[in-house]
Parts: structure tokens; sequence; C-alpha cells
């Protein structure tokens, strides 16, 4: 069987096609747009038309590529900028005329699922876990080791708290010290309820951990083997988030390792990271490419 996972987040819509063989995902194709969806919204309450027909024609591209592949079976969610949105229904509309089918707009607790189930499967580090899937409109914090125990989303996020406290370039002390102070509430609510504190293994997920990763690691190119259960320490993560809110947009877009549409929110996850790390206690986080998009795709399979 072959299937295809869709996640449509607040920065970024991605793609996974997979084969299933005894009970396993085998990666045919993954995609990933930068499409920011949830821009303004933080602030309006609404998705922009601008940012809708962004969407729309990333996944026309993906439509294309799931009807050449023979894909069987199609999931797709949408994340944080749909919950908060006022006029989702009208991003529901373009996704049921592109794709022919609903997109799932799912709570911030089945989003911490999803992206537990998909950042476990393979990972070789003792439990239990504490997974953090850093977005662009909320960070997702969930506690388990065989199966998911603790779960909680926060309102923090890359475009979020960029939108809301950074806007200078590069951002001023001022801002990024009411960032962090936003942000550290944010994380020591989530560590209260999740016990994250009590957790052997710290894990993150998404684009702001890889690349953070990617550069941690002094890579000359993004590659996804060899940041995928890479083990970054927390002073690194530290170093690379200072470097990256004393550069301009333009110099963090000119890092090889930086995709172009990232290169503006950057800043402000890898402080949302920093400090996750630090509040957990951990001296180490492990950066995952699997995540929420391998979790949706396993649901298919034992749908």
């Amino acid at each position: 069987m072959r299937v295809a996972a869709i996640d449509c987040g607040t920065n970024a819509i991605r793609l996974l096609i997979a084969d299933v063989a005894e009970g396993k995902l085998v990666d045919v194709a993954r995609r990933m747009e930068i499409v920011r969806l949830g821009e303004g919204v933080d602030r309006t309450g609404l998705l922009a038309p601008a940012a809708i027909e962004r969407t729309r024609k990333a996944l026309l591209g993906y439509a294309a590529e799931i009807a050449e592949l023979g894909v069987t079976r199609v999931r797709m969610c949408a994340t944080s900028a749909t919950r908060d949105a006022g006029n989702a229904h009208e991003f529901r509309d373009m996704v049921r005329g592109v794709l022919g089918i609903d997109p799932e707009v799912i709570t911030g607790e089945e989003e911490a699922t999803l992206s537990f189930i998909g950042a476990v499967q393979g990972l070789d580090a003792p439990g239990p876990y504490l997974v953090f899937d850093l977005g662009g409109g909320s960070t997702e914090f969930v506690t388990g080791t065989t199966g998911v125990e603790h779960a909680i989303s926060m309102d923090i996020g890359c475009v979020r708290l960029t939108e809301r406290h950074l806007h200078s370039d590069p951002p001023t002390p001022a801002e990024i010290a009411a960032a962090t102070a936003d942000i550290v509430a944010a994380v020591d609510t989530a560590l209260a309820a999740v016990p994250g504190r009590e957790a052997r293994t710290l894990v993150g997920l998404a684009g702001t951990v890889t690349t953070v990763a990617a550069l941690a690691l002094e890579l000359d190119a993004y590659d996804s083997s060899r940041i995928h259960h890479s083990r970054i320490d927390a002073v690194d993560v530290a170093r690379v988030t200072r470097e990256l809110l004393a550069m301009t947009v333009a110099e963090r877009r000119a890092l090889p390792v930086m995709h172009p549409g990232r290169a503006d929110v950057i800043g402000a996850g890898a402080l949302i990271e920093q400090i996750i790390v630090e509040r957990s206690g951990h001296s180490v986080v492990i950066a995952s490419e699997h995540d929420i998009l391998d979790g949706i795709a396993f649901g298919l399979v034992e749908a």
C-alpha cells in the first residue's frame, strides 16, 4: 500500500509519500514548501487571501505527484494557524477543491500525539522521552516511552513570536528580552503540565530544530542523513541562537543550510529551542527528521 501524508502548519506545508512494508514506512518522496499560511493570524485572527493562494499552488504540485506515484490513501492535517483562524472554512473549501478531501483541523493535543509517534520510531535512546515539535504558530510538548502519556500545545512558534516581538533586523536586545520572557512563561507552564524535566531523552522536531542542528554541525549543505538523530549539545544550541539573532535576515539567508523562507523567523525559533533545552535541564537534544508527517502516515496504515 502506498500512502500520502500532508502536514500544513503555520509556516510550511509538507508532503510524505511512503510505501508500507511489514508495518514500517519506506519513504518514496518528501517535499516541503514555505507558504506562511499563518502570516498575520496572531494579529488579525484571519488567514490572508495571499497566504491561502500560496498554499493552493503548493497543494496543486503535491496533488500531481500523488496522482503520478499511484497513492491509494491520502490524509491531510492542518495545525496551529487553521485552528486560530476565523475564516478557516475558506481554507477547507480550497483544499477540497484541489485534493478532493477535507483537511483535518487537528487539536494541539492530537498534533502532539502524531508528532510523538513519528519521532520515536527507530530512535535508539532511553525513555521516557520529552518530544517537542517547534512549529510556526505553536509548539507541542509530549512525554512518554512506548506511547503518549502527557501532551500539551502552547502558542509559541517561530512565526508567531517573530511577528509579536522581533521587528528589527537584526532584533534589538529589548525585543529579544520581551520574546524570552514570553517563551520562558510558556515553556515553564508546558514542562509543569507534561513532567518534561523527568524525561531521560529530549527530542526536537521540525525545521527550526533540524536547521539549528545543521548549523551546529557546521554542514556545508543541508544533509538529512547527517542531521537525523544527531545529538546537539545545549552549549551549541545557545551559540547558534546567539549567532542567528545577531544576523540580519540577508545574512541568515546566505547560510548554506538555510531554506530562504525560514531566514526571517529562524531567530525566534532558535530562541524557543534554546529555552526549552535550558528549562528542561537537558545537556543534549536529539534532532529528528521524522515527525508529525510520519505520525499522519502511520495513522493511514492503521486505518
